[in-house]
């Protein structure tokens, strides 16, 4: 290959790393743009925390990421068993409502937990942080809602 061609080729295999890395950087950017605060950023990083509500609220989202795991991995089996109930029947068979009302009890019980975390959040914060907590919480399940 002639010195013209190898050049030609090193640029175009260069212009398709960086077409490539500025595709995956604007794409990341965009999605972060788009996912709303987590309650984690909110908490640590809207509010002022003093060390003493630093290190509960540590304890208590601990203490959640120990337990979200298991709700949620009972909610995808719920969903597993929904979708072989729905495979092997020819309607709507007492099989499918049973996977459904499984299905329905598990995402309850990780929505009630996940309640139950924000208070407890909120429980250790002042009035005023509170307040700011809240409003970013309701403004987080209002986006979620469309």
């Amino acid at each position: 290959m002639s010195g013209k061609w190898k050049s030609i080729v090193v640029t175009a295999v260069l212009a398709a790393l960086a077409s490539a890395a500025a595709t995956w950087a604007s794409a990341t950017w965009v999605m972060r743009a788009q996912q709303p605060p987590s309650l984690h950023s909110i908490v640590h990083e809207k509010l002022q925390l003093s060390a003493e509500q630093d290190r509960r609220l540590d304890g208590i989202e601990a203490r959640f990421a120990s337990r979200r795991p298991a709700l949620e991995a009972e909610v995808r089996a719920a969903n597993r068993e929904l979708a072989a109930a729905i495979a092997a029947s020819d309607g709507d068979t007492p099989q499918v409502q049973a996977a459904v009302d499984h299905f329905h009890t598990a995402m309850g019980d990780l929505q009630k937990a996940t309640i139950a975390h924000i208070f407890e959040m909120r429980s250790v914060l002042t009035p005023a942080q509170a307040e700011v907590f809240d409003a970013e919480v309701v403004e987080a399940l209002r986006a979620d809602a469309g």
